[in-house]
Parts: structure tokens; C-alpha cells; sequence
């Protein structure tokens, strides 16, 4: 039985002035008291926001509800650009016109500014973190910059140097974002799932609940023809600049708190050669560990194995 939940959603001012960023926070109706070990903030990839998959009831439950009612203080945080964040003006016109928007330095300080509010509203000194794709590199930057305020660090889907295409393909110049249609979402996702096991992946109706809930996170990308949604390319930019260049975006040996990969089997977005690389790396988290899930693909927590990773992540944070 799960308990009863609180849902609060705020806006965050960001370093910018007229910039604010959306947080929810989920967290059982009894809670009084908090701690480190019981707080935890997530941030999402490269092309979604937060809500339509930390968030979205698949089941019954949601990775967010999942946690939240195993007695933590469950926060989510979506990059400007992002979801219900402010999304630049420079997204309203066409994307040529302008550079990469959300660049990393941009985003790593949105989730700094995040974190801190947490941990002022809270009266806490460390938090747990939790990033998925491209928010594995911001959650492991902040880490390595401020190794004080986190507690752990989960990383699902870690990305690391690239010596295989990214599948967030922007041909020529990069501008300042992008637009996805629904049928890309889908091919994307099951990239590099063997075509016996592609029918019974995603359970039914999963996909369309999840593409639902992105397309509603950007209502005018939605109402486009053919409806999209828009992600800022500021992430394309850096993947060009240093994880297809061959050049780290953050030092792992700067990261001294105990850290967790989590991969798929299937994922091509992020291979599983990405956190084997990366592993090794980590000489300075006092203790780490590396799981791989089998039958997953990079958005396994949309998947017929999602317990899985779930069990896995909450092991890590409770222990």
C-alpha cells in the first residue's frame, strides 16, 4: 500500500534574471523530519523534461511516487528550455537564428541553484542526486564542484566519451534547438532492440501515455503540423565539442562521494562501453558500483524491467 503523498510544485529563480526553473517535490503526508540520506533531486536527459518520465504513472506508480513512498523527500527539476522551466524567447523563432540554447554550464549552474534552494528549505547539508543521460554529466559536474553538499550519486544511463554516432542527430550548423516528432521518438527508442523482442518491450499503452504526456510538457511545439516537441541544443553542442571530440566534460577522480552506474543492455544512446569507461575512473568515490539490467534499452524506466532498475537505484539510497 503505498502512502499517502504530497505533491508541491514551485518556480526557482535561476542565476539569470528573468529565467525561473520548475520544480515538483513529492513526499509521504506524514514526513516531519529530513535528512540527507532521505532527499534526492533528479534531472532529466537531453530531449524530455523531468515529469513525463520520472513522473508518469505507469501502473499505478511513478519512479517519483516509487521513491517517495519508501519514506524520501523526491524532487525533480527541469533545465531552462525545458519542460514547464522558461523557455527562451530565441525558441520562438527559427532555430538558425540563433545559437545553442542550455548550454552545460547553463544547466549544471539551473541544477546548482535548484539544490541549494533544497537544501536552504530543508535545513539540510547534503542531498542525494539522481540524473538520467545528459543529466548523469550535469549531476557528476556539480558533484565534482561542490563534493560537500551531495550525499550520493546515482547515475542512470551514464554518458562518456562517444566512439559510436549519437542518436540526437542535428545535420550541419547546430541552432538554437530542435523539433521531434512522435514516430522519431519511437524509432529512437527501440534502436538497437532485436525485432523479436520489440512487441512485448514496451507494455501496452506505455509509449503513447509517455509521448502524450512530452507533447503536452511543450503545447506549442504541440500544436504544430506535425505536432513536435522543441529541445534546446545546447547539449548537441557540447556532445560535438567534447564527448564526440574525445575530450571529458568533467574530472570522475574529482567525485568523492559513493556513486552508482546504472545501464541497459539494449541502450544505444548511452552503450554500456560508456560506464565501463567510465568505472574505472571513479578513484575516488569511497565506494561504487556498476549494474547492467538486461532487456532495457536507454528509457528502461518506461519499460517491462522498470522494477528492476527501480529496486536497484533504491537499494543504493537506502543501504
Amino acid at each position: 500500500m503505498m502512502s499517502q503523498l504530497v505533491t508541491e510544485e514551485f518556480y526557482v529563480p535561476a542565476r539569470d534574471s528573468g529565467i525561473r526553473i520548475y520544480v515538483r517535490n513529492k513526499r509521504p503526508a506524514e514526513m516531519t523530519a529530513f535528512s540527507p540520506a532521505r532527499t534526492i533531486l533528479f534531472v532529466h536527459g537531453a530531449t524530455y523534461p523531468s515529469e513525463t518520465a520520472f513522473d508518469l504513472r505507469l501502473d499505478g506508480v511513478s519512479w517519483m511516487e516509487f521513491i517517495a513512498s519508501r519514506g524520501f523527500d523526491v524532487y525533480l527539476l527541469d533545465i531552462r528550455g525545458y519542460g514547464r522551466s522558461t523557455r527562451p524567447p530565441q525558441m520562438s523563432e527559427p532555430p538558425e537564428n540563433h545559437p545553442p540554447l542550455a548550454r552545460g554550464g547553463d544547466a549544471v549552474a539551473d541544477v546548482g541553484v535548484v539544490a541549494d534552494w533544497i537544501l536552504a528549505r530543508r535545513e539540510l547539508s547534503r542531498l542525494n542526486l539522481l540524473g538520467w543521460s545528459w543529466g548523469t554529466s550535469l549531476m557528476a559536474t556539480y558533484t565534482t564542484q561542490n563534493a560537500d553538499r551531495v550525499n550520493r550519486l546515482a547515475l542512470y544511463a551514464p554518458a562518456w566519451i562517444r566512439t559510436t554516432p549519437s542518436l540526437v542527430q542535428v545535420s550541419g550548423k547546430v541552432g538554437a534547438y530542435r523539433s521531434v516528432r512522435r514516430d522519431q521518438m519511437l524509432e529512437r527508442w527501440l534502436t538497437g532492440v532485436p525485432e523479436d523482442r520489440k512487441a512485448s518491450l514496451i507494455p501496452q499503452g506505455w509509449f503513447d501515455a509517455w509521448a502524450d504526456a512530452v507533447f503536452a510538457s511543450d503545447p506549442d511545439g504541440a500544436k504544430q503540423d506535425p505536432p513536435v516537441v522543441r529541445a534546446p541544443n545546447g547539449v548537441v553542442q557540447d556532445g560535438r565539442d567534447f564527448w564526440s571530440a574525445n575530450k571529458a566534460w568533467y574530472d570522475p577522480t574529482k567525485i568523492t562521494v559513493p556513486t552508482l552506474l546504472v545501464v541497459a543492455e539494449w541502450d544505444r544512446d548511452t552503450p554500456l562501453y560508456m560506464a565501463q569507461t567510465l568505472f574505472p575512473l571513479l578513484t575516488n568515490a569511497p565506494y561504487k558500483r556498476m549494474a547492467v539490467i538486461g532487456e532495457g534499452t536507454h528509457t528502461v524506466m518506461l519499460e517491462k524491467n522498470r522494477m528492476e532498475l527501480f529496486n536497484i537505484v533504491q537499494q543504493f539510497l537506502e543501504e
